[in-house]
């Protein structure tokens, strides 16, 4: 597995484990339990994920999430640790990067940020530019469904654009915190935002991210 996505998988699993399995979490309606259930069948189900991408299936993925949500968490935990099965995509670098990086990195974060005491996580310069990429990569799609122009902005001056259109609001943060912003997690994340007073308040109560 890559340096960053298993470095994530692993502070993902700690997580999880010392919140305990009825810790709250950002993901709405789902406490520590589901999530992990969640990241369990996202790798092992594939018969399973559609759900995920197609709203006909979301029954079936949900189902099956329950399912998982049903077994022992200590067990959830030590799949998450052990990684992927053999076959599955996942165990490949490449995919393993491009898939789980930004993946365990925001769902660490829905644990993290869901606690009433919690203190924002350190993020070193190579791992704050591997997420820079990612967000640069995918920026159009967190933000397909913005109702304003939106650009986002690192404190360093390198910007890049989620939505085209006008009025604008710009997003400014670290990379980790503008991946929370656009995740659909805008109320978690610590940023600055510049535009309108409407526009920003319009863009905070969007529903932004790659989910369904």
């Amino acid at each position: 597995m890559s340096t960053h996505a298993r470095r994530e998988r692993l502070l993902l699993a700690d997580l999880l484990e010392s919140a305990g399995p009825e810790a709250p979490t950002l993901c709405e309606g789902w406490r520590t339990r589901d999530l992990a259930a969640h990241v369990v069948v996202r790798e092992r189900r594939a018969d399973a994920v559609g759900g995920m991408l197609v709203k006909a299936l979301q029954s079936r993925t949900e189902r099956v999430r329950s399912e998982f949500a049903a077994k022992p968490y200590e067990e959830l935990i030590q799949l998450i640790r052990t990684g992927p099965p053999r076959m599955s995509p996942f165990t490949l670098k490449q995919v393993d990067e491009a898939a789980n990086t930004v993946e365990f990195f925001l769902h660490g974060e829905d644990v993290r940020r869901a606690q009433p005491d919690w203190t924002p996580r350190e993020i070193d310069p190579v791992f704050a530019d591997a997420l820079w990429r990612r967000l640069e990569t995918a920026a159009r799609l967190y933000g397909r469904r913005s109702p304003v122009g939106l650009v986002l902005r690192r404190p360093n001056g390198q910007v890049t654009v989620a939505h085209r259109g006008t009025p604008v609001v710009t997003v400014t943060g670290e990379p980790s915190e503008l991946l929370v912003f656009v995740s659909g997690r805008q109320d978690a994340a610590r940023v600055e935002l510049e535009g309108g007073e409407k526009d920003v308040e319009r863009l905070r109560g969007a529903r932004l991210g790659l989910e369904l």
